[in-house]
């Protein structure tokens, strides 16, 4: 290792002595892997770099060491390492977060394992959350130990645990080329019979498209009469039984002619012996006199069945004895073998359209376990587990001691309570009246002094605190106008100026103004940055007029009737709301639903009322959507699926579009344009703009900080009074750091939701505010600070 430490920013491409491939057989297909790669990025030489150098030689890896970001993207880029091991103990050389973030913007990157190197903690304090790591984009970390036993041993569980399942998984994709080219039909469905996945071969036998028919249960198309009564319900039982069945069957072909075919129906069993979906294997059947279909003797159907069953049926119990060959390839035949189905990888992700379901990947996984070794089909059990799991897009939290600020936000924001109902009932739906509306006023009736703030409307810098002092604690009325006008509303939704004013009073009116952060204000600051986004070059040429208005409608309607207090908090008391709404996302329902009644109650303010029953129809779902993102239980889901299936597509495109052909780029350009991906980015338009107050300049970021503390701190206060469970523990006001709550906001669900939106918006001066903003936090906190600001000098 000395000779290669004098090289500064340099690579060292030649590795350790102990290079052989490793081979693995999975079943009758030999996978050769290569020495595992190793990427160690240590700015200085020391006992540590030296530990996981001698380690990866120890273990036969193949290791290169960078001293640089650059040089660590560059050498990356070049060998697509398995693992990267970065030093995370000395950040005046470079932020290992930063690196590791570059190396994740990669495509290469999906699968690959970064571990973050960090110092050693006195006994005396406490271990350090590991959740800004896993944000910022690491596997794991390893607390630095200069023993090269220990690197060795951290390396090794490694190559034993991810690296050799994603190895195992990518190897798979052409096992999907196979199932496409097959020339035998297959169809999968779930355990209920619905139609999960058809192959090429099955619509051209059957003369329907995949579209027609995924998500359609097979009771929903038609049948042939040609089959005997009882046929169906011999199948069912068989099945259901987790048999097999064989067998002659009529279909009816999308023309209505009937096709007489040769089915096998096979069951997958799940984990615990369940069945989790049937597939179904069909080829024409030529009936012949002199030819008859002949079965193996090991084929016969067993004794519990009738001697006239088994000249059309064929059982095999699938929970005793697993699929062979035979079993998916036509005997007699020279039709492609489909040995090569046996695996299944979530790699293939990416070659599906955007509108594939998960659960095609899981199907197909699940039935290409039934026929693969001991050892493989553990780990697709485990692929299939984290598949299933409704927490697929959040990371696992750490212990409450290890940063409660953290963890005490993603209790109160992301998690219902803890279903504890009581005799305490919190209600707080007002009956609004007309009446209680101030008299309509028209854009030109703004006092100057307001239209005269609402000429820098456009500028993210518009500051709404001044607006709602101006108007009297009245701000989204005026900026609705202002806003709704600019944009064409009222001619997209044929209603007069009159109704939408209206409209606005009666929404704003049905906003808490004793609230301390939930009110009209957050509405108008949520609707001026909803309108600021939409403006962006890039947003605008992916979304239409429909999605324009819907958007401006949610942003106004997205918390009415807010109580000032969260979705935990409404379940453990036992509102009536939560019982309506069945414990789940019951504020976000409730602000749909009632801006909804409110509107359509009187036609002086229905501003819908003019629109045809479909165009309304596809409004009202689009608002309710986005409405319904703002809860942020799903925030991770939201923002990982916006970032694989707009920012990295977007960014593939930007790579080859010098390249590439221009129909191509055009082609993936218009993807970019489905309906899809447009709900993605409204989703991702209207969550950002909820809580783009750390993305404001410092004082109305201050500002902004100090009322939600302060809505926080009451809810704390109230759940004490009543007795309920204390969801935010770490908010009472007597003991809070704002600066500490504010950090922890911005770590965990503030900066990659927003780094991906600049991604595709281009928003630098937001960026840049939020950088100064966490560094004001920051100081503060250093300062053992824990008030908005730093006390004055003494």
């Amino acid at each position: 290792m000395s000779g290669l430490s004098t090289q500064e920013s340099a690579l060292f491409p030649n590795g350790p002595r102990k290079v052989s491939a490793t081979e693995e057989c999975v079943g009758p297909m030999r996978l050769t892997q290569e020495p595992i790669q190793v990427l160690l990025v240590f700015a200085k030489e020391d006992s540590q770099s030296d530990a996981f150098w001698w380690a990866c030689d120890r273990a036969g890896f193949r290791c290169n060491i960078a001293r640089t970001p650059e040089s660590a993207v560059e050498c990356f880029l070049d060998k697509h390492h398995e693992i990267i091991v970065i030093d995370g103990r000395h950040s005046r050389y470079f932020e290992p977060e930063t690196v590791c973030r570059l190396i994740r913007a990669t495509k290469p990157s999906e699968n690959t394992v970064i571990l973050a190197v960090v110092p050693q903690k006195p006994p005396d304090q406490d271990e350090p959350s590991v959740l800004p790591l896993l944000c910022a984009g690491f596997s794991r970390r390893f607390v630095e130990n200069s023993s090269v036993s220990a690197c060795y041993n951290e390396l090794i569980q490694i190559e034993h645990g991810e690296v050799r399942c994603q190895f195992k998984l990518r190897a798979c994709h052409a096992i999907f080329t196979a199932l496409e080219q097959c020339q035998e039909a297959v169809e999968i469905t779930s355990e209920d019979h619905v139609i999960q996945y058809v192959n090429p071969a099955f619509e051209r036998m059957m003369g329907y498209h995949k579209g027609e028919l995924i998500g359609k249960e097979l009771t929903e198309l038609p049948k042939s009469d040609r089959n005997r009564a009882d046929l169906l319900d011999t199948i069912n039982t068989c099945i259901k039984k987790g048999k097999e069945w064989q067998g002659i069957y009529y279909a009816r072909k999308k023309s209505g002619e009937s096709m007489q075919q040769h089915v096998k129906i096979t069951p997958v069993t799940g984990q615990g012996g369940k069945i989790r979906h049937f597939v179904a294997i069909k080829r024409p059947h030529i009936d012949n006199n002199n030819q008859v279909h002949k079965f193996n003797k090991e084929e016969r159907c067993s004794g519990e069945h009738s001697q006239s069953e088994c000249n059309s049926l064929h059982h095999r119990d699938r929970r005793k004895d697993s699929i062979d060959a035979r079993s998916l390839s036509s005997r007699g035949s020279d039709a492609p073998s489909l040995q090569n189905r046996r695996y299944s990888s979530v790699a293939r992700i990416h070659s599906m359209t955007i509108e594939a379901p998960i659960t095609k990947v899981i199907n197909i996984i699940n039935a290409a376990q039934e026929s693969s070794p001991v050892t493989v089909a553990e780990a697709l059990d485990r692929v299939l587990e984290i598949l299933r799991t409704t927490e697929l897009y959040s990371p696992q939290l750490a212990s409450k001691e290890d940063d409660p600020h953290t963890n005490d936000l993603v209790g109160g924001l992301m998690s219902d309570g803890l279903r504890r109902l009581s005799g305490n009932e919190y209600v707080f739906c007002k009956n609004m009246s007309q009446s209680q509306l101030a008299i309509p006023i028209t854009l030109n009736d703004v006092p100057p002094s307001i239209a005269e703030m609402l000429n820098d409307e456009e500028c993210w810098e518009f500051n709404i605190l001044e607006l709602e002092a101006a108007t009297h604690k009245r701000p989204l009325t005026y900026l609705g106008l202002k806003i709704f006008t600019s944009f064409g509303v009222c001619d997209f939704l044929n209603c007069s100026e009159a109704t939408l004013r209206s409209w606005l009073q009666l929404m704003e009116a049905s906003y808490h103004s004793s609230n301390s952060y939930h009110n009209s204000t957050h509405a108008a600051d949520v609707l001026h940055a909803t309108a600021y986004f939409l403006r962006k070059e890039r947003v605008k040429n992916n979304l239409d007029q429909l999605d324009e208005v819907a958007a401006l409608i949610a942003a106004t309607v997205h918390d009415v009737d807010h109580p000032g207090r969260t979705n935990s908090f409404l379940c453990n008391a036992g509102s009536e709301l939560a019982i309506l709404y069945n414990d789940t996302a019951v504020l976000e329902s409730h602000h749909a639903a009632l801006a909804f009644q409110l509107t359509v109650r009187d036609s002086k303010s229905n501003i819908f009322k003019n629109i045809d029953r479909n165009q309304f129809r596809t409004l009202r779902q689009a608002i309710i959507d986005m409405v319904l993102a703002t809860e942020m239980t799903r925030h991770f889901e939201h923002v990982s699926k916006f970032v694989n299936s707009i920012n990295k597509p977007m960014a593939a495109i930007e790579e080859t579009s010098t390249s590439s052909v221009n129909s191509d780029c055009e082609g993936q350009a218009n993807n970019r344009n489905s309906p899809e991906n447009r709900l993605l980015i409204k989703r991702m338009l209207i969550k950002c703009a909820d809580v783009a107050n750390p993305c404001r300049p410092l004082e109305l970021c201050i500002e902004w900080a100090g009322r939600i503390s302060e809505e926080y701190f009451a809810q704390t206060d109230e759940e004490k009074r009543q007795g309920l469970p204390v969801v935010m523990p770490v908010f009472d006001r007597n003991t809070c750091s704002v600066p500490k709550s504010q950090i922890s906001f911005i770590d965990y669900f503030i900066t990659d939701m927003f780094d991906a939106w600049d991604a595709f918006a281009s928003l630098p001066g937001l960026v840049e505010h939020l950088s100064e903003n966490y560094k004001y936090w920051k100081r503060l906190d250093e300062m053992k600070c824990k008030s908005l600001r730093p006390p004055p000098p003494s």
